[in-house]
Parts: C-alpha cells; structure tokens; sequence
C-alpha cells in the first residue's frame, strides 16, 4: 500500500543508469529493499545509520528511507524522490514523520512490493521520453503489412534511431524470415510468453536478435505459441521506455493479446491495395480496430486507376490518408540477394518511410536516438 504526500516524481534523462539510496539500520528491511532492488535490476547503494559518502543525499536520484532513520534525517534538505518505508499500516505517527523528511510517499511492506519495484526499475532503467510507437495492419491477407512494417524499422535504423521492430502476428511466418536473419542467435516470443509484471526494457533489447541496426522480436520456426494480454502488455512497455521507435506487425483478427498491443500504439497504419474488394475488407477491419486505437491512418498500396484513387480509398474507410506506397519493382529480387524491405533508401519504399518518418517525428516533436 502506498499514500501520496506529493504528486511531483524526480526526473531522470533518458538512458542514465543512476543507484538509489537505502538508509535503514534494520537488518531485516534492509534485506527486503536489497530484494526488491535486485528484482527491479538496480544495485544501490546502502547507508548503514549514516550517510557515509558525501553529496550521496543530494546526488541519489531515489532515496529509499526505512521508518527507523526518518526522525534523525528530519533535518536533511528538502528535495524530490523521497520515499518513507514502513511495515505497520496502524501507525499514524509515520505521516507526521514522512511531512518531517520531506518524504514524496510512504510505502508499506509488503503490500507495496510491486509498485516499489516499478519506481526503482524507472531510476535504473533512466526513464525519458517513451518510443513513438507505430502499429502497421493488413487491410485483408497479402496487403503487405509486414513488408512495410519492415521496411519502416529499418529505415528508422538507417537514420540513426533506437529501433525496435516487434512481430504481434503469430501467424505471420516470422518478420526475421523477412529481414534475412532467421538463424540469428537471440530469443524470440516463447521466451516472453510467460512474461509477468514488469520487463526490463535494457535487458529485452540486448536479448533481442540484432538484424540490420535494429532490434526484432519475432517468432521461432515451432508450433505456434499463444502470448497472453499480460506477456504483451509488459514486453510492449518494456520496448516503449527504451524511446526511440517501435515498429509492431500487428494482425488482423483482434484477440486479447492483439488488443492489448493496440492500447499502446500511438499511431496505426493501415495498408489497403487499390482494389474495390481489398477495401470492403479493409472496412471490417478498421471498424474493429478503430474501436481501440484512435489514431488510425489509411496506406493505398498502389499502383491507382483513375476510377479509384488514395485519396477515394481512404474516405471509403473514413481514415485520414498516410500516403500512396507505389510499386516497388524488384523486391523480391533484392530480398534473395539479402536486402530487407526498405533496404534501399532510394527505392519507392525507402522513400516512402523516410517521407512519412520526417513528418511522424515532427508532429510528436522529434524522438531521441
């Protein structure tokens, strides 16, 4: 259980990997708090009654005070990321005590385990600015959704930005067949499927196969394995506070999982060919997944006849249109010589990403490599 004192949180710049601060005699918290650090990927660093390094009070991003030490650090100066730690919820001195420190927010043992272990796992991991994150969805089968989810991610790559590419479609054949890299070592789906809680954002990217400058998760060549809603929610978060961009291959059919994939997307994109059937196909599915994103634009697939063109299509499905993606003469030529989609920079499909990266990124007002 955990009250709040103050609503301000102290601020960490994206990437630093700072050490909070434990002050407590008591053995047994003590051991508690080194848990639930270890658990949340922090190693901090430990005040046995005093404070024995100097500035370690001014300079810990958190600062982790046992009940027992609260009254003789009273006279410490005021500042954010204060949190007082108790065990005893029928005792109300503690609030006066918490108002003596400064503290932001008093949390009792153990029913405050999980939300102490998120606030530590923010100051380890250097939370900033949060990936922009776009899902990419085939209007009906074969639009070719997955290509330009992969051609996005690695166009995004090519530019020098954080990149993570994340195939949410089970039945999609694997996005690393797709970028050439089905052998490469790394862990795929399975190894998340059981995935719980909270997921460290630095440890999924460094497991991750790496495949041109980017980081994929995709699946492995076995039987199909079913991701729960919470598997997604914590891998899909844990990619979101790396920044940068998150490309998802979502699917069609929106089960528990997918839903949940769609909650954390900031922008979607759907890919419908100029065919008068593709567009009735592609109505249903925006009907379904419009009803959980909010930001969901059309992608034609050209090449357009002059009896129905992009800008038609997409007030068919009453979507604002992300652009017309042309024919990309080629492609399957250059995927046997091992260049990924988008692979060219100066082909239809690379300038289609780059065009449509420059004008994402300046609406969200940039995002940090």
């Amino acid at each position: 259980m955990t009250a709040s004192i103050t609503p301000e949180r102290p601020s960490a710049t994206e990437g630093q990997r700072s050490r909070p601060l434990i002050v407590t005699e008591d053995e047994a918290l003590l051991d508690d708090l080194l848990r639930l650090c270890a658990a949340a990927g922090a190693e901090p660093e430990v005040a046995h009654g005093a404070l024995t390094r100097r500035g370690s009070w001014e300079s810990a991003p958190l600062i982790l005070v046992g009940d027992d030490s609260a009254a003789r650090l009273s006279d410490r100066a005021r500042r954010q990321g204060v949190l007082l730690i108790g065990r005893d919820l029928d005792d109300h001195g503690i609030w006066q005590r918490a108002v003596a420190l400064g503290a932001d927010n008093v949390a009792f043992l153990p029913d405050a385990e999980t939300w102490l272990v998120d606030r530590i796992a923010d100051v380890a991991e250097g939370v900033g600015r949060q990936a922009l994150t776009v899902g990419v969805i085939g209007g009906r089968g074969g639009a070719g959704a997955s290509t330009l989810a992969c051609a996005l991610a690695v166009t995004a790559a090519r530019s020098g930005r954080r990149t993570m590419l994340i195939d949410a479609d089970p039945l999609g054949g694997g996005l690393d067949v797709l970028l050439g890299g089905e052998g490469a070592q790394g862990l795929r789906w399975p190894a998340f499927a059981e995935s719980r809680g909270r997921v460290a954002g630095s440890a999924l990217e460094e497991s991750l196969p790496e495949l041109h400058a980017l980081r994929v998760l995709s699946w492995d060549r076995g039987d199909s394995v079913v991701i729960p809603p919470s598997a997604m929610r914590a891998v899909l978060a844990a990619a979101r506070r790396r920044g940068g961009v998150v490309v998802v291959d979502l699917p069609r059919r929106v089960d528990d999982a997918a839903a949940e994939a769609l909650s954390q997307i900031d922008l979607g994109l759907l890919v419908v060919p100029a065919e008068l059937r593709a567009v009735a196909a592609a109505h249903r599915v925006a009907s379904t997944v419009g009803m959980v994103l909010r930001d969901l634009r059309a992608v034609v697939r050209g090449p357009c006849g002059p009896e129905l063109g992009d800008e038609e299509i997409a007030e068919l499905l009453g979507l604002p249109l992300a652009g017309q993606l042309p024919p990309e003469p080629g492609l399957a030529d250059a995927f046997e010589g091992g260049e990924p989609p988008g692979g060219s920079p100066r082909g239809p499909l690379g300038r289609f990403c780059a065009e449509f990266w420059a004008r994402a990124l300046a609406d969200e007002g940039g995002v940090t490599a």
